[in-house]
């Protein structure tokens, strides 16, 4: 897939970019989508275990050098247990202003500053890379959309786009486009390796899917 080397929260915040629009989709679902991505790379590079239902450090000294992993590990080791389902909205907005801060470092987003009110100074962010976006979103679309088997997919890949239909991305599966068989084939193929990984999947899927319900409603 385009872009495989960027992190797993990061291009899920990319594929929720509308390019024609310059703005992210599904904008209240988004912290927890990037959260849900950062948790589940930690999963994926054994620094996060689940302990009956808690998402647990493995190692209090252990980091990732990667500001945005590194900043939600910090942040769980110095918070008291919480099962993954609360880890997806709690404070979920701090992992992605890490996240747009990383992509503007490495030039996919452009910082632009402005005034809220004409009063208090904010920044927006416009797509840098806007063919490289497009691209990974294609990509991304014909994964959920078959016809490749989940299980001939890199399990990074089968995740990424797993997380992106439960959270029910508009630049994935337009509105009344479901595509519940395939998210669950995903899963069972991203979390083939660990048993542990499949479980914590189907708990942030879980919760990304109630979170876009509700933000629908």
């Amino acid at each position: 897939m385009p872009d495989g080397s960027l992190s797993l929260p990061a291009r899920l915040y990319l594929l929720a970019w509308d390019t024609s629009k310059s703005e992210a989709t599904g904008a209240v679902q988004v912290p927890q989508l990037v959260r849900a991505g950062a948790l589940t790379e930690l999963v994926r590079r054994g620094l996060l275990l689940d302990d009956d239902g808690i998402a647990t450090p493995v190692d209090m000294d252990a980091h990732t050098d990667d500001a945005v992993l590194d900043g939600l590990l910090e942040l769980v080791r110095e918070s008291r247990p919480h099962r993954w389902r609360t880890w997806v909205t709690l404070r979920s907005r701090t992992t992605l202003d890490a996240v747009r801060e990383q992509l503007t470092a490495e030039g996919y987003l452009r910082a632009r500053k402005k005034r809220a009110l004409g009063l208090f100074p904010t920044v927006d962010h416009d797509l840098g890379r806007p063919a490289a976006v497009e691209a990974l979103q294609e990509e991304a679309r014909q994964i959920l959309r078959g016809p490749v088997p989940a299980g001939q997919l890199p399990d990074r890949d089968a995740v990424l786009v797993a997380l992106a239909a439960a959270a029910g991305l508009r630049t994935l599966q337009p509105r009344g486009e479901h595509h519940e068989a395939r998210v669950e084939e995903l899963i069972e193929s991203g979390g083939q390796a660990a048993p542990v990984l499949r479980m914590v999947l189907h708990e942030v899927c879980g919760a990304l899917a109630t979170a876009s319900v509700t933000a629908g409603a």
